[in-house]
């Protein structure tokens, strides 16, 4: 990696510590100058726009999510552990100094700061949403092919499912401060993988 490369991923990880911090739309590009002690011509070079920033960290987020929670899934066999390593993912992606500065989903918090908010991040981020869902069902649907899950499961309402149950997990974890939010995750996912199975 050359040296502009460097600095333009410096850029992106310390964009994306302030976005977890103040949320997204809250930077400028001065204010990250001053935190990298850049010079704003010098930002310039390597972001235009405080747009182009802000999908250049979406973009990494989504990398970085794709790494930690996606790919390792893949890995397991199909049906059960697939989604079991998915969840397991989800709980590292939650913790990870990767993923944040603090404990939380990045992604939850980016989506639920534009989900009003017409333009390329919000574009960005519904993709993102309907990539990690599309994933979900796939992976759905993989137990299915594999004679474990029963053959009329429906993979997208699977997918939103498990969706629903990160979610809660998520807020009851991070707003809510319940010491129990992993414990009733699991069991709500035990109960979807069980619903879930040939009989």
């Amino acid at each position: 990696m050359g040296k502009g490369e460097q600095t333009r991923q410096l850029i992106v990880d310390r964009a994306l510590t302030m976005a977890q911090r103040l949320g997204l739309e809250q930077i400028t590009l001065g204010a990250l100058a001053e935190e990298l002690d850049l010079s704003k011509s010098g930002l310039f070079a390597h972001f235009k726009s405080k747009e182009q920033l802000q999908l250049e960290v979406v973009k990494e987020v989504v990398e970085r999510f794709t790494r930690i929670v996606i790919l390792p899934a893949l890995t397991k066999e199909r049906g059960s552990p697939r989604v079991q390593q998915l969840f397991q993912g989800y709980v590292e992606w939650m913790r990870a100094p990767t993923a944040s500065t603090q404990s939380g989903c990045i992604l939850i918090a980016m989506s639920y700061e534009y989900d009003d908010r017409p333009g390329p991040v919000r574009d960005a981020l519904v993709k993102a949403q309907h990539d990690w869902i599309d994933s979900v069902a796939r992976v759905a649907k993989s137990g299915v092919g594999a004679g474990e899950f029963r053959d009329d499961l429906d993979p997208k309402l699977f997918a939103f499912e498990l969706d629903g149950i990160l979610q809660s997990f998520h807020r009851a974890l991070k707003l809510l401060q319940d010491d129990r939010a992993e414990t009733m995750a699991r069991k709500a996912l035990s109960r979807l993988l069980e619903d879930s199975k040939r009989r």
